[in-house]
């Protein structure tokens, strides 16, 4: 090796990977700043840019920004008048008594329409299902009276148990005509898409479709931990279930993780209501599927023909509950969720009842939480002792100090992994869904929420939430507090990171 050889090598590539390396800290965190993120996620991404050299960049591009594909953001560009009409269309369909309930409600319903569209509707019948076997055993005999379509859609579809007889009472359907679409996160049901019972499901005419497809070639053009997370089922566009719970069966799913089995509940539908979830079905399904009987490009083909044939159609009232569905994404209303949550939080005077598996909240939604204990409103965080992920349990532990020392209870559920998503307020209304109480589900997933305006219906989830309290322990702020210092630190350094989580 030549002396000018070494100078070059020892001397002028070093500067040139340190420039680089420079250049693109300071280029991209430029790019953080001058997006007006929430603070807490603009400072984990400067964290995260400024502390790895070159890993940080790269993985801020593959995950820093909701990239959604072109191919699906020209679809949903070329839906938008189609999507439009149909939810002009709801506005009259069957409107609430708004003097009959609390007035924290109308509020929150007209903050929810003028972000998603949607209006609640009347006249909806729900029944609370809060245990696996009664939820599933309820679809497989829904699905065996089916007519005319069967629509299922989940993050999760793992084989086993009970999800072999919907399995089952599909094929059975599917063999007599009626047309079976079933829609699952790529990544979510990555298994069960590869495997060969998806096949056979397939080979009897039932249409299976992956949601927001990932691999190594898609990080380039798309962020990949954008997820469809919505758990919605649809028969004959007259009977819907939507709420936590995955298609698995608790006793064969992640039984390796030793968190015991996991808690759900879902609510079944009829009534005005299933439209706006059959309507949201057929929205997902047409940005991820080139079905032609759902598809809104035909040339001359009109809204009145793809609801139709994929049975999204008016529905006589059959009880007295108003609901309205708040579906949220990226491709939406981006912070439409979170501020749902910061007013349903604020408008508590008396009581609020917050149920969720994840909690991972961001500096507002813990001030929102904060300022309703110290005005004396009785507020109750009911989380899983145990955690399938030990980053979100850090982070979760890192704010209980803080919320219990401002007056908030923190429940913690011994259970099994407590997955349901509810929020009960003053006993007069309350949430119920797909929504965990972290970044991903505010800003990253595709979710589905239903607004219930019923005290009847508040009340049957907050039984519900007390039993899950029966089964919980509060935790002791003393004792908490001496926690060992290394678990303070693991809180602390997960915190870091929970904007991104």
């Amino acid at each position: 090796m030549t002396e000018e050889s070494a100078h070059w090598i020892f001397s002028v590539y070093p500067t040139l990977v340190l420039l680089a390396d420079l250049t693109v800290r300071i280029g991209l965190s430029i790019r953080v700043i001058m997006r007006k993120r929430p603070y807490g996620i603009t400072f984990a991404w400067l964290f995260v840019i400024l502390l790895f050299p070159f890993a940080g960049a790269i993985f801020y591009l593959f995950f820093g920004e909701n990239r959604i594909s072109d191919k699906r953001a020209a679809r949903a560009r070329q839906s938008q008048d189609h999507y439009q009409y149909w939810l002009n269309s709801l506005k009259n369909r069957s409107p609430v008594k708004w003097d009959e309930k609390a007035d924290t409600c109308l509020p929150l319903h007209n903050q929810a329409e003028k972000l998603i569209g949607i209006p609640a509707l009347a006249g909806n019948h729900l029944e609370l299902i809060d245990t696996p076997e009664e939820i599933l055993q309820a679809i497989v005999d829904d699905i065996r009276g089916a007519k005319s379509t069967c629509h299922l859609q989940f993050y999760i579809w793992q084989e086993g148990g009970m999800v072999s007889e919907i399995e089952n009472a599909l094929l059975e359907v599917a063999g007599r005509g009626v047309t079976c679409r079933i829609l699952l996160d790529s990544i979510g049901s990555s298994e069960f898409l590869k495997g060969q019972r998806a096949k056979t499901l397939m080979d009897a005419g039932i249409m299976i479709q992956a949601s927001l497809p990932a691999g190594i070639i898609k990080t380039l053009f798309a962020r990949i931990d954008i997820r469809n997370h919505r758990k919605i089922v649809v028969i004959d566009g007259e009977i819907a279930y939507t709420g936590s719970q995955n298609m698995v069966d608790p006793k064969y799913f992640k039984q390796e993780s030793g968190i015991g089995e996991w808690v759900d509940v879902m609510v079944r539908i009829t009534g005005p209501v299933v439209e706006s979830l059959a309507g949201t079905f057929v929205s997902d399904w047409y940005l991820e599927s080139d079905d032609q009987q759902a598809t809104a490009l035909d040339i001359g083909s009109t809204i009145h023909d793809i609801t139709r044939r994929t049975d999204v159609h008016q529905i006589e009232r059959t009880g007295d509950t108003p609901v309205q569905l708040v579906p949220s994404g990226p491709g939406l209303v981006p912070d439409a969720i979170h501020s749902l949550l910061l007013t349903t939080i604020y408008s508590a005077r008396d009581e609020l009842v917050l149920t969720t598996p994840y909690f991972v909240p961001d500096e507002s939604l813990l001030t929102a939480l904060k300022s309703a204990a110290q005005r004396r409103v009785n507020v109750t965080v009911i989380l899983p002792q145990r955690n399938d992920s030990k980053l979100i349990h850090y982070a979760s532990q890192a704010h209980f100090f803080e919320l219990a020392r401002s007056g908030v209870r923190i429940m913690q559920f011994r259970g099994g992994l407590l997955h349901s998503k509810t929020i009960t307020v003053d006993r007069e209304f309350c949430l119920f869904g797909s929504v965990n109480l972290d970044m991903r589900s505010f800003w990253l997933n595709f979710e589905a929420t239903l607004f219930i305006y019923d005290r009847l219906f508040a009340d049957k989830i907050r039984t519900l939430q007390a039993r899950y309290e029966d089964q919980s322990e509060e935790i002791d702020v003393h004792l908490f507090e001496r926690r060992p210092v290394i678990n303070r630190f693991m809180e602390n350094l997960a915190l870091l990171l929970g904007p991104l989580l």
